[in-house]
């Protein structure tokens, strides 16, 4: 019985061998089988390639503002904590923006792309919201 398969297998190679095996599959010479408009028919004397190198283009990301509205309900020592822990101002900037909001009804906490800007804003809502303040912040683009 043994005898018989080994006989098989020698009368019909392609049944016994592994038809993804790569010993298996027919080697083809590339100039044969890629596109003439791949092969490049100009080579240059020492081998090497001229490659012109550009720099690369790139441009500033658009910039959004990060804006805080006033409201008769927050307290001004929260905008100034939120300021301070949130967009890292110093106690002075941090008043003088509050100031500003408070006069002007609004006021920019920071200058941002735009995922970071809205991070920040969600987040100073979120934080609002949990303490109990209506204090409102949005996002706008900003002119430079």
């Amino acid at each position: 019985m043994n005898k018989s398969t080994s006989i098989t297998s020698q009368q019909n190679p392609q049944n016994s061998a592994d038809w993804h095996h790569p010993a298996t599959l027919p080697i083809l010479h590339p100039l044969k089988t890629l596109p003439s408009k791949l092969i490049d028919d100009e080579e240059e004397e020492d081998g090497e390639v001229e490659v012109m190198v550009a720099d690369p283009e790139l441009a500033e990301p658009p910039m959004y503002a990060v804006v805080m509205y006033n409201d008769d309900y927050t307290p001004m020592e929260f905008v100034v904590y939120i300021l301070q822990s949130e967009f890292r101002h110093d106690t002075h900037t941090a008043v003088e923006i509050m100031l500003n909001i408070h006069h002007e009804g609004r006021g920019i906490a920071g200058i941002y792309p735009k995922d970071i800007a809205e991070t920040k804003a969600k987040k100073v809502n979120q934080t609002a919201r949990k303490e109990g303040y209506p204090l409102l912040t949005q996002i706008e683009p900003h002119q430079s």
